[in-house]
């Protein structure tokens, strides 16, 4: 939907998957979309010298998540909120699922 504005799907991806989500990391959000690793990857670069994300190391991961400092965050957020309402609600419900960590080898699912 984005994708005119931004000039790219996958800049587009990274930013609704990070207001979804809040955080998240470059292969993490390629799994999310089905999408290859190198164009999420340069997006999260390119959006970080744009000061618009920031990531911090954790173990051998970047986490990137938004720069609370960016002068235009509460406007890009309130946009980032109208496309999502736009997305097929099952595309919703997977990205607003925020499961963290694998369930318990041998867990009955419920």
């Amino acid at each position: 939907m984005l994708e005119a504005i931004l000039g790219s799907t996958s800049k587009e991806r990274v930013l609704i998957y990070l207001y979804a989500r809040e955080k998240g990391y470059a292969r993490e959000i390629a799994r999310m979309f089905k999408a290859g690793l190198t164009p999420i990857q340069k997006q999260l670069e390119a959006l970080e010298v744009a000061n618009i994300v920031y990531c911090e190391p954790q173990g051998r991961t970047l986490v990137y998540a938004f720069n609370p400092r960016y002068p235009f965050i509460k406007e890009l957020k309130d946009l980032l909120e109208k496309v999502l309402s736009y997305y097929p609600p099952e595309e919703q419900e997977a990205l607003l699922m925020a499961r963290r960590r694998p369930r318990r080898q041998g867990k009955p699912l419920e």
